[in-house]
């Protein structure tokens, strides 16, 4: 057996020995080549997956390598659609293809042909439209569907970050760190550490889920020397269903912006206000920061090379806060937005000249509540865990809600220059989740039986894009 051959086989055997065994179609000559440049490994409860060359055949790569994990999440996100708004999956699928289609790229509309052909090889059988409708599946559910039912989104903050440089890091170059925060459902399968060497543009190193083009959690590092993650902006509405979506305008940044300006120019261009976000991102190159909120009818930059921005689900910018939103929650410390701005300051400022890979990590793991001014494991703490807060404090959230943390990554600009990052998959202070004895525990959530997985704890791992 040639080596080519071999790595085909290789390849095979690992989708074979996933959790779902799928059966797969025999290839084409062309699709063994395709596969021959791809690579997958998994490592400490996270997937990584390399793809290359061009955009159909990097799509293939990824939905073949990604085929059983795909149609996972999939059966998962179509309960939750359906589950929280009483439309089914198709819905939105129809409603995507109607809205996004004729706005996306076609480079990437390319690649995702490619991950339906590639997934439908390997065994799962799923349309273009299922996958464009994947890809604009959060920009449907959390900012289309209000609109339409005149409700605000779901009630989910979702994550923690900073970015530092200049004094306040032990090399004076920056740092960067962040976790998501998500219903634990759907969050569970964003432990993909994607690789795409494309063939125009730059190489992107970022976390994913399975059939993205973009990241969804937003951690990324490009041979650009950017890197660049987000908290979203709590209680915010707007959309324009005649713009570009945002998976779109955030993968062409991360792939052809050569600078932060160019980044975010890209991402301001036929803005259509989903994912509103405020982005921190660095430049390794020059060891500057910035930090772009955009909203839909508003947005604000600023950079600088001496100093941090930390992220906590509430806009700074006054339109955006104020104009955009409602119950930010910037100045309320019973609120996990005001609690963590709060704290972000009180760990960046005390450890000026101090921060690292370490120390952030160690910040990414916090539990002092500012509140009740001790250690305490709730929403109010950088490392949240909506799970074990009763909610005392903020009756406007559900009790022991499962959702929370559910990662950690870790850059600085030595590992960006080398396209490397650190990740640590389940909640960034390793505490485990057992999905079974939490539903026992909290029976109020049985609806969920059959669709939230255990996270055991894991150890930080280390990322590298490949050559």
């Amino acid at each position: 057996m040639n080596s080519k051959s071999a790595r085909i086989v290789f390849l095979f055997v690992i989708l074979a020995s996933s959790f779902n065994v799928l059966l797969s179609i025999e290839l084409t000559a062309d699709e063994e080549a395709w596969l021959e440049k791809a690579n997958r490994y998994e490592k400490d409860g996270w997937i990584f997956v390399h793809i290359e060359g061009k955009p159909f055949e990097r799509g293939f790569q990824h939905g073949y390598l990604l085929a059983n994990e795909l149609k996972e999440v999939l059966r998962i996100n179509k309960f939750l659609a359906e589950w929280y708004t009483g439309e089914d999956f198709n819905f939105f699928v129809e409603h995507a293809n109607k809205m996004f289609t004729s706005k996306i790229d076609e480079e990437f509309m390319q690649e995702m042909e490619g991950i339906a052909a590639g997934a439908t090889k390997a065994g799962f059988e799923i349309s273009l439209e299922e996958i464009i409708g994947w890809n604009g599946f959060t920009e449907l559910f959390d900012y289309w569907w209000p609109t339409i039912v005149g409700e605000m989104p779901l009630k989910n903050e979702k994550c923690s970050a900073f970015i530092a440089t200049g004094k306040y890091t032990k090399d004076g170059k920056i740092v960067m760190a962040h976790n998501s925060w998500t219903i634990y459902a759907a969050g569970q399968f964003f432990n993909i550490i994607l690789d795409i060497k494309p063939e125009k543009g730059h190489q992107i190193l970022m976390q994913s889920s399975p059939g993205l083009i973009e990241s969804g959690t937003d951690y990324f590092v490009t041979d650009a020397g950017l890197i660049g993650t987000e908290t979203t902006i709590g209680g915010y509405t707007g959309f324009d269903p005649e713009k570009t979506p945002e998976f779109n305008r955030v993968r062409k940044a991360m792939q052809y912006a050569q600078t932060i300006e160019e980044w975010v120019e890209i991402m301001k261009t036929d803005n259509n206000g989903a994912y509103a976000n405020s982005w921190l991102l660095g430049d390794v190159n020059t060891g500057e920061i910035a930090r772009f909120e955009q909203g839909l009818k508003y947005d604000s930059f600023e950079k600088t090379s001496d100093g941090y921005y930390s992220g906590e689900n509430v806009a700074s910018d006054l339109k955006i806060r104020n104009q955009e939103c409602s119950g930010a929650g910037y100045s309320d410390i019973r609120t996990p937005m005001g609690a963590r701005r709060v704290r972000w300051k009180q760990l960046l400022t005390e450890n000026m000249g101090k921060i690292d890979n370490e120390l952030a990590k160690e910040f990414l793991a916090d539990h002092y509540d500012v509140y009740l001014q001790k250690e305490n494991k709730c929403t109010r703490n950088i490392c949240g865990h909506y799970d074990l807060d009763p909610m005392q404090y903020w009756p406007e959230r559900l009790p022991f809600a499962p959702q929370g943390c559910v990662d950690g990554k870790v850059v600085d600009s030595s590992m960006a220059k080398n396209m490397q990052m650190w990740a640590r998959w389940g909640c960034s202070c390793g505490t485990p989740f057992d999905a079974e004895k939490f539903i026992e525990e909290h029976q109020q959530y049985d609806w969920l039986e059959g669709y939230l997985e255990d996270r055991p704890a894991q150890q930080w791992a280390e990322f590298s894009a490949e050559e």
